[in-house]
């Protein structure tokens, strides 16, 4: 295990292991103005929402590590606290990264990159139109971590309106996770696409409350097939199937293995542990269950 005490190692190999590792980040593409109504335009991964009521995004403009100077959006959210957060699709990533160049202040990034701006409806900096989803913000508090190269620098914001292209909707009118085809900042020039086979789905505990994984008998909870992910499934049940459920089970959907190594128990135990694990990982719980407690009804 590498131990890394920040206190001692250089800030910028630490800034790197720390941005490889709290990774993927979602990316604040923001639009803020100076007093003089001048449009700057920068993307920040040190953002995210953390309150829903009211709603609130915070995001941080860290100090130059090179040079210690504040970002062009932090100095303009002191003149004018006020930002659109657009979000950043794959359709965008070229262009919200060709924005983070260190561009003199007074240069316009939205004529740089050749986006759209976009009026917003109750504050001064413009809307990325090419962005699926605008946030227009009022910035409540800004917090400053320090005064040193790679020092951040908390940007508060409330949400007071917020904008979504419908093309990004499905037919209830929700956001459809691979039509919005998000893109989330990893360490170095690395980035990831939140969309197609990248997104899956874990059912949340908040509804009911599972047995946990000291309910799973020992002999599956040190199991030599399943994964802690396997294992978290199990754990994730009310109640286990019933004896009946599990026998009928055994008839149809695992007849094969019984009869192939029915005659050895640890050969059947194994292949019973591969097949759970199969279903596990595709999601059909309750199968991968049945099939663990099979030997059980032997």
């Amino acid at each position: 295990m590498l131990s890394i005490d920040p206190n001692v190692a250089k800030a910028s190999v630490f800034h790197s292991y720390l941005v490889g590792a709290v990774a993927p980040r979602p990316i604040a593409f923001a639009s803020t103005v100076d007093i003089h109504g001048n449009p700057n335009l920068s993307p920040f991964s040190f953002f995210n929402i953390f309150s829903a009521k009211p709603p609130i995004a915070v995001f941080s403009p860290s100090r130059s590590g090179r040079t210690g100077a504040t970002k062009n959006t932090y100095d303009n959210l002191k003149e004018v606290p006020e930002v659109v957060i657009n979000v950043v699709n794959f359709d965008l990533v070229q262009q919200a990264s060709l924005s983070s160049t260190e561009f003199p202040k007074g240069v316009n990034e939205f004529t740089k990159t050749g986006l759209t701006p976009v009026s917003s409806l109750l504050i001064k900096p413009f809307r990325v139109q090419e962005s699926p989803v605008q946030l227009e913000c009022r910035v409540k508090q800004i917090i400053e971590l320090g005064s040193s190269g790679g020092a951040g620098n908390l940007v508060i914001c409330e949400i007071l309106m917020m904008h979504i292209n419908e093309d990004v909707l499905d037919a209830d009118k929700n956001i459809d996770l691979h039509k919005l085809d998000l893109v989330g900042r990893m360490g170095g020039n690395f980035y990831c696409r939140a969309s197609g086979n990248a997104v899956f789905e874990v059912e949340k505990p908040l509804a009911k409350i599972g047995i946990g994984v000291d309910g799973i008998p020992e002999k599956i909870r040190f199991s030599k097939v399943l994964s802690g992910n396997n294992l978290g499934q199990l754990g994730n049940v009310e109640k286990l199937p019933e004896m009946v459920e599990i026998n009928e089970f055994k008839k149809t959907a695992l007849a094969d293995i019984f009869q192939k190594f029915g005659s050895d128990r640890g050969l059947l135990e194994h292949h019973l542990h591969v097949r759970a694990k199969e279903f596990l990982d595709g999601g059909s719980v309750m199968e991968g269950w049945k099939t663990l407690l099979a030997l059980n009804v032997l």
